[in-house]
This record gives structure tokens, sequence and C-alpha cells, in this order.
């Protein structure tokens, strides 16, 4: 899922060493914006393969189908990439103004380089025509937002749920904890039982900022490490270093996956689904994995609920902070030869998505859905409704961050989680890292 502040010269360092990994890469960009029949071509890379997002990738060749169709004379030329591969790539098409017509963004400080290095367009335009801008959830554009203009259109909106297993918990007669010191209190059950209490592959850090970002939300309030990130007040913050304190305590009492920090994403989730894992904290995009995906079984799916983390003190508040925001969006390159047909395709595959997502996916889309219609698995109407009546939802961490501070907030977490560094360590070079980002 997932940043500089002059353009080229530090937008050069930020992906020089993208650079020297793929630097073999080549983009289809270079070919032709034209087909020999002189129709126009938009191409279009994305972060769905069919293997891992099958649903996802299934959606977006509808929609592209149905575009091609009602626009004859302009085609979509569409590449995929897994997550990691797919940003690594953007890198290194960046650095040669080779970005493809279309492509995927996160928002805020991974968006920021691409803006301040003229490489993306403006889509203020976009928003504006025929009130698509009233389409969206309030909120979620502006992440998408610098100096009053928008540069990328937002699909997705996402919070992190706790995902269980309900048959893991009763068997160790365990219940949904109402407070943090419960939760401490399953963890400690369930390995004693001799079960991994949580999937968690801390390989790539911005799994991990997910359970630092709880603790921090939950011991100092929804909007202090906004705040911190933002340099309004110093990370240097006793609530902060409480919250690595306690992410340190969970890694310490064996909370997480065996060899966290060597085990990707992908590889965590395997041991959730396979149920040698009792707990997985992730965002709403899971929930077809857990709902309607063909993949999973009738059975398994009737095992997984979900809750919200918990408050340091019993039932406090309710529990409807939550970590989260506008997931991926849709950029489109300023350099592009077909911008303005770009600009439309976007237009349009944002409408498709928002009346497919949800209902094929499970996959929460950023434009407002009416949930009382819907023929869905009783979770995801849950899992919607809560999002809806959330009282704040906190913009993941390293989306906040600028790109450089973002790397050491991960390089960081992972030396919490290995006993490298202390907690005090990690509030002061956090500190150290957004002061030199700015």
């Amino acid at each position: 899922m997932q940043r500089i502040k002059k353009a080229h010269t530090l937008f050069l360092a930020f992906i020089v060493g993208a650079i020297l990994v793929l630097g073999g890469c080549s983009s289809s960009s270079s070919d032709s914006s034209e087909e020999s029949d002189g129709s126009k071509v938009i191409k279009f890379m994305h972060i769905w393969p069919p293997g891992s997002s099958k649903t996802q990738n299934q959606i977006v060749e509808s929609v592209v189908e149905k575009y091609e169709s009602d626009n004859p004379g302009v085609k979509v030329q569409v590449e995929y990439l897994e997550n990691e591969q797919y940003k690594d790539k953007i890198k290194v098409l960046s650095s040669s103004n080779e970005l493809p017509d279309v492509g995927v963004t996160w928002a805020a400080g991974y968006l920021k380089p691409f803006v301040e290095g003229d490489l993306i367009a403006d889509l203020t335009d976009v928003l504006a025509k025929d009130n698509l801008k009233d389409q969206f959830v309030g909120g979620t554009t502006e992440a998408y937002a610098f100096d009053g203009k928008t540069y990328g259109l937002p699909i997705e909106l996402n919070i992190a749920p706790v995902y269980y297993n309900k048959e893991i918990f009763e068997q160790n007669g365990l219940e949904v904890p109402t407070s943090y010191a419960e939760f401490v209190d399953v963890v400690k059950t369930l390995k004693a039982g001799g079960v991994t209490p949580i999937a968690l592959g801390n390989k790539e850090g911005w799994t991990g900022s997910l359970w630092y970002m709880y603790l921090a939300d939950r011991i100092g309030g929804s909007t202090l490490i906004s705040e911190a990130i933002a340099q309004e007040v110093s990370f240097e913050n006793p609530a902060l270093e409480q919250a690595a304190a306690d992410f340190k305590e969970l890694a310490e009492l064996g909370a997480f996956s065996k060899g966290t920090n060597g085990l990707s994403n992908d590889e965590a989730k395997v041991e959730f689904l396979n149920e040698t894992a009792a707990m997985y904290l992730m965002g709403s995009w899971e929930l077809p994995n857990f709902t309607t995906s063909d993949e999973t079984t009738q059975e398994f799916k009737d095992k997984i609920g979900y809750f919200n983390f918990p408050n340091y003190e019993s039932n406090a508040g309710e529990a409807e902070s939550w970590i989260g925001g506008p997931g991926v969006g849709l950029f489109v390159s300023e350099n592009s030869k077909v911008k303005d047909e770009s600009k439309e395709f976007i237009r349009y595959f944002i409408e498709e998505w928002g009346k497919q997502s949800f209902t094929k996916a499970g996959v929460i889309p950023a434009t407002k859905v009416d949930t009382s219609s819907l023929d869905l698995p009783q979770m995801n109407i849950d899992v919607l409704d809560d999002l809806n009546k959330a009282k704040n939802i906190t913009l993941f961490a390293d989306v906040q961050m600028p790109a450089s501070a973002a790397e050491v907030h991960y390089n960081l977490l992972q030396s919490l989680v290995s006993g490298e560094i202390t907690p005090a360590d990690f509030t002061k070079q956090t500190e150290e890292s957004l002061k030199s980002a700015k």
C-alpha cells in the first residue's frame, strides 16, 4: 500500500535503489500510443494479478472490456504486477518519465514526490465534471490533494480490523477481548496452548506499523500520531514511546509468527488461512478471503469473525477509532500522449468499480455504497457499517510519512521486534527521520 522536499535531486535519490535492482526493466509506455488502425492506446498498470487478486483482476477485465465497447477507437493495454514489484517498477519508470498513462498510487506521502516531480496530472477537472466529487465518501479525495489540486482519485476505502478464528478461541476458552489487558491475556493463553496468537509477516514493515498505530491511538488518542508525523508535536512523546514498549512486549511474549521479520505478509497470511494462527490484523481489502472467495471453503468462512483493536480500559469509549483511510487510487501521467482519454478512462473506471467491487469482491469502494439493498455476507455489511459510523479513521502512518521516514519507520519496528533498540531509541530516531525529511 504503500515523498521528498525538492523535486529532481531528492526524487532521484528516492528511486536510485530501485534503478540498481531493476535497471533492466523497460516500460511499455515507450511504445506507440496508437495502433495501426488509428485507435488510441491507454497503457494501464495495476496491482491485481489473477492469482493473488483473482476477483479484482476479473473486475478490471470487465471494466476495460465495457469501456472499449462504449468507446470505439480507444484501446486499453493492461499490465499487472504484485504490490511490491509494482512499487519497484514505478520508481524505475519515474526516473525516465515513462510512467504508464494510468497507474495505481497510494495517497499522501507516497504520492508527494510524483507531484513535486511534475510526473502526474492534476485531476481536479475530472472531480469537478458532473459533480463526480459528490460520489466519494467525505474525506477520501483530500488524501490525494496538494495545494488545492487533486492528483489521484481513490478507488478503495479501508479500515483494519483484527480478524480472528472463532473456533480456535472457543477451543481455548477465549472470548473477544474488551480491553488491552484482556487482549494480552488472550495472547498468553493461545501461546500456552501451542497456537500462534497473531499471524504477522513483518518483512516489509508496514504490517507491524498497523499494530504500532493502534497501540499509539489507544494510548495517546486518535490525533497524536498524525500530529507527530506532521511535526506539530515531537515524536519523542511518552504515549508514543509507551506504544513502542507495548509492541516490543508483544514480540517478547511470542505473540507474532515465528521469524516474523523474515516473513512476507502473504506468507504470514497463510498461517491464518491454514488455521495455525488465531488472529490477523489487516485492512478490509482482505474481506473477500474470509467471505466471498471461491478459493476459501464455507467451513473456514463460518469460523472467521473480527473485532476492533480494544481500548486500554474495558469498554471505554467504544473503540470506534480505526486505522485505515483511502486505499489505492488512480493517477494519470503528466507526460501521457493520451491524457484526455486517460482522464475519461479513470472516471469511467471509478464509477464502474464502485458498482462492482463491493458486491463481487467485498472490496469497499471510495464512492458511496447503500448497503440496504445488497445481498452480501453479514461480515461484509458489518465492516462497511462500522466504517460508516467510525468516529475517527487515522490514515496509515507510512502513507502519511515522507518516503525516507517511512523506510526508517519500517526498520525501527523490525528492530523493536528483534530487541535491537529500546522504545526510547524508536521515538528518538523516528523524530530525527521526520525532521530530516522536511
